[in-house]
């Protein structure tokens, strides 16, 4: 895991700069790279002072002195050495520490000594041009594997109660996937609190590690966590999207990978509005227990210069980060449309564009994406071809005998026994009407039942039926150019 930080101390480099949360990790990784390279090593930071990392029970400087430390690796330290410094950047900016530290990197040069600073943010620009970053990578698959091992012997060790495991090794892999991403004391923590729930570990631990980890990240910046409250069996019809879905759902597994399989990268859906393409997403992720990310492409643009594209670029850092996620672009048309034509934006929609499609190419994280789009007539050919996604699939207005599956499904969903109405004749009478069209059915029903004080009829939804006009006869000439379009360019997802 060193091995970075190890090549980056043999260059030469005096400053080497970390700037991380997760202070434990990083320090252990300084302390493995001085033992690899042979090399004396000194800890420091305001509480505990300066010590040798021989004997760290006894402060060469005594804490608070930082101006003494800094005096002490800049003229009494051994050459060779390497100096770890915890959250040094905020006293930066005092001009005597300044200084001195721009005297010890011109030292450390000569001497071939680094000073690395752990530092959770808020280093002086000028002080970070001075050095390398490094970046701490995220725990590997074994490594997060060995702490929740490690987590569960320490509270069997510990609890009176008995601690039970019940994990078979594909699930333990699917927990261990699920818990990516996070610092080590992030995933001790969690999988110490879904031990303590129930005293055990077991398959039903994994739903609720998806949603600590949406919990714990929180709202990041432009994307949005979502809470997946559904699953496939409440999606009528799709029957061949379910299907394909089915099949890649242990794509992610270590088993797929040994096996020769690449991860799934992901789908992109046309369709009519309001048949389900939406739905789709919160229904993958609740089957494959991922964390469902929403990536509004409509919230990207700024007004300044360069952006745009840095909130692009976060974006995608962060799914990296929260991986294995999946990562669903919601109408990918707002942001993109204009790529393939001459716009008025200075070229920014085809910056944005490609730094997607590199990052779509080349990304090797377990991420899902999921596209969806209405109006596909002006997105650029190259987002289609087979290698950015999977399968391009169209979602059409549902037919006779799914309407009928959707409509019990939101009668079921209401507390209603669906045997009780006349199935075949609703959806017989809704012709053209769209999934979330029959959604809005069962509702507006269900409110003009209750404002005459009956229980809800046949006749009532009937009613509504007959009272809605559905958006494929209201823009009847653009829902047929759109599936005119797609029936020879995408694969049916019924």
């Amino acid at each position: 895991m060193s091995a970075t930080l190890v090549s980056l101390i043999r260059a030469g480099n005096p400053l080497v700069l970390v700037e991380t949360t997760d202070e434990l990790r990083a320090a252990e990784m300084v302390r493995a790279a001085a033992e690899e390279l042979n090399r004396p090593r000194f800890d420091w930071s305001l509480t505990s002072g300066l010590r040798d990392g021989s004997a760290l029970e006894h402060p060469l400087i005594p804490p608070g002195e930082v101006a003494k430390a800094l005096d002490y690796i800049w003229g009494s330290a051994p050459d060779r050495a390497i100096h770890l410094f915890r959250d040094l950047g905020p006293h930066c900016k005092d001009a005597k520490i300044h200084r001195r530290v721009r005297d010890i990197v011109g030292r450390f040069g000569q001497r071939n000594s680094s000073l690395v600073m752990v530092d959770a943010g808020g280093v002086a620009q000028d002080i970070l041009q001075l050095g390398v970053a490094y970046e701490l990578p995220w725990p590997t698959p074994e490594e997060v594997e060995q702490i929740v091992k490690q987590t569960y012997h320490r509270l069997r060790q510990q609890r009176v109660e008995e601690i039970s495991s019940s994990l078979t090794r594909r699930q333990l892999e699917q927990l261990v996937n699920t818990l990516r991403g996070l610092a080590p004391l992030q995933v001790e923590r969690i999988v110490t609190s879904v031990i303590l729930e129930d005293f055990a570990l077991d398959e039903d631990d994994i739903p609720k590690v998806v949603e600590a980890k949406r919990y714990l990240l929180g709202s990041l910046g432009c994307l949005e966590t979502i809470a997946v409250d559904v699953n496939v069996c409440d999606i009528g019809g799709l029957n061949t999207l379910k299907h394909w879905l089915k099949l890649r759902r242990g794509g992610f597994t270590r088993k797929a990978q040994e096996f020769g399989l690449e991860s799934p990268r992901g789908v992109l859906m046309l369709g009519v509005p309001g048949c389900g393409k939406s739905l789709c997403a919160k229904a993958v992720a609740a089957d494959w227990n991922m964390p469902l990310l929403r990536l509004d492409p409509g919230d990207l643009y700024q007004k300044f210069i360069g952006e745009s594209e840095s909130r692009l670029r976060q974006a995608l850092s962060q799914a990296e980060a929260m991986a294995p996620a999946v990562l669903w672009i919601d109408e990918i048309e707002k942001a993109f449309a204009s790529a393939s034509s001459s716009s008025a934006d200075g070229g920014l929609s085809k910056r944005m564009f490609g730094t997607l499609l590199s990052w779509m190419q080349d990304h090797r994280h377990p991420i899902f994406i999921i596209a969806t789009a209405n109006d596909v007539s002006a997105l650029p050919p190259e987002l289609m071809r087979k290698g950015r996604f999977d399968e391009v699939f169209f979602v059409d207005l549902p037919n006779c005998e799914t309407r009928g599956e959707i409509l019990r499904i939101h009668l079921r969903r209401r507390k209603r026994d669906a045997s009780q109405y006349d199935i075949p004749a609703l959806a017989q009478a809704a012709n053209d009407f769209s999934g979330s069209e029959l959604e809005q059915v069962v509702r507006a029903a269900l409110f003009r039942a209750f404002s005459e004080g009956k229980d809800l009829s046949n006749e009532h939804l009937l009613a509504e039926v007959q009272a809605t006009r559905p958006l494929a006869m209201l823009s009847r000439e653009q829902v047929h150019e759109l599936r005119q379009w797609a029936s020879q360019r995408c694969v049916s997802a019924d």
